[in-house]
């Protein structure tokens, strides 16, 4: 192998000249600016960033300052609630006086009227063999539901169901032609008395029944009217409720004039469940009381009353003075089918639970009267609701027993 030996030439090392030592002093002077400079933009971004978290220091950020705000409102005391209304004291139980003793106007009873007269006797012509009329009653009027009069209602009844008119046997023909030849009845006279008309309100009323099976019924009932110094409006329903439903089974109405009697009808309408309307007229001109549902006539006399209204009259004459429930209370009141006098009389003061509490009332009774109706009425009148009906109730001759407590009054 050849090897290629070659002699090493060393170089002499390079002169530096005043030129070369110009630039390395001019490379030098410009790596220390440089240097320099940095260190100058070093020191003042430290110096920035200082003041900065200096400011942010001294200075609360505007959520921080609401914040703050919301803080200092929340540990504000809350105002004192108004102290609660004292305490009524309690109220004192109502002490009627004593029932007044005041000697009654006496009332000279009158014969039937002509319509009564003859439907009597031909019931008594028919015979043992006719069945006699059924009484209707179910006891959800306000005032009760009454049976008839013996033979007044049946009679028209009869001729009104369609049925062929029988032959007229010689004993009821003579019957007949009596109670013809006879002269018309004159009125009973009726016993005036003050009253002071009841503001208008509604009166609520819980119902209770017990047939005479022993089954019972409850529901409701509205006693409403609105007054004016010229005229009256009287509504009265009731009803039952069956699951979520309520099934009303009774309306009836009263409108007429306000007199210096009281309460003064011109018409009443009564409605019931499965029924046709009857209407019972109070003609005030020709002085008659007519039915819809009868042929039977009576002659009108002043203080006559309906089923709806006669509580009301009632409590008209106790507003305007408690002496005058004293003896008894004669009130001509007209039904659905004919007309009877409803006899009142105090039973006592009484003291009777109610949903608004317990309530000093009045007790009157129209007890039965054979030939007229076989039921009883009672009502409950309270002197401190300005003497307004708190409970009706009413026992009838099979024993079903009906009653009507109040249990809210709101005065219009």
């Amino acid at each position: 192998m050849r090897m290629d030996v070659r002699p090493r030439v060393r170089t002499a090392p390079r002169r530096r000249t005043g030129y070369t030592r110009r630039m390395s002093t001019a490379y030098a002077l410009i790596r220390r600016r440089r240097q320099l400079v940095l260190g100058a933009l070093t020191v003042v971004l430290h110096v920035l960033v200082f003041l900065w978290f200096a400011d942010q220091m001294g200075h609360v950020p505007e959520r921080a300052f609401r914040a703050a705000r919301v803080t200092v409102a929340e540990v504000i005391d809350a105002p004192k609630p108004p102290p609660p209304p004292p305490v009524p004291p309690p109220r004192p139980a109502l002490v009627q006086p004593p029932l007044p003793e005041v000697a009654p106007v006496p009332v000279e009873p009158a014969p039937p009227p002509p319509g009564a007269e003859a439907g009597k006797v031909d019931a008594s012509a028919t015979g043992p063999g006719t069945p006699a009329p059924t009484p209707d009653t179910d006891g959800v009027a306000a005032a009760g539901r009454q049976t008839g009069q013996d033979g007044a209602a049946a009679g028209p009844g009869a001729v009104q169901s369609g049925q062929p008119a029988k032959q007229d046997t010689p004993a009821q023909a003579r019957a007949q032609a009596d109670a013809t030849a006879k002269p018309p009845a004159a009125a009973p006279e009726a016993r005036r008395y003050k009253v002071d008309m009841p503001p208008s309100a509604d009166i609520k009323l819980d119902v209770a029944r017990t047939d005479a099976n022993g089954t019972k019924w409850s529901g409701d009932a509205l006693l409403s009217w609105r007054v004016t110094p010229s005229s009256y409006r009287v509504q009265v329903e009731a009803g039952i409720g069956v699951l979520f439903a309520h099934v009303n089974l009774l309306t009836l109405t009263s409108e007429g004039a306000v007199g210096d009697e009281g309460f003064v009808p011109t018409l009443m309408t009564e409605k019931r469940r499965g029924r046709a309307m009857t209407a019972t007229h109070f003609n005030r001109q020709d002085g008659t009381l007519t039915f819809s549902a009868s042929a039977a006539k009576y002659p009108l006399v002043p203080g006559a009353q309906d089923k709806a209204s006669v509580p009301l009259q009632l409590t008209a004459i106790a507003r305007a003075d408690p002496k005058q429930l004293s003896g008894n209370i004669d009130i001509l009141v007209g039904e659905d089918r004919d007309a009877s006098v409803f006899t009142f009389m105090v039973a006592g003061q009484e003291q009777i639970d109610t949903r608004l509490g317990r309530i000093a009332t009045w007790h009157l009774v129209r007890p039965p009267k054979p030939g007229s109706y076989n039921s009883r009425l009672e009502l409950w009148l309270a002197p401190g609701y300005g003497w307004y009906p708190v409970q009706i109730r009413n026992v009838e001759a099979s024993g079903a027993v009906t009653t009507q407590t109040v249990n809210n009054i709101a005065i219009k």
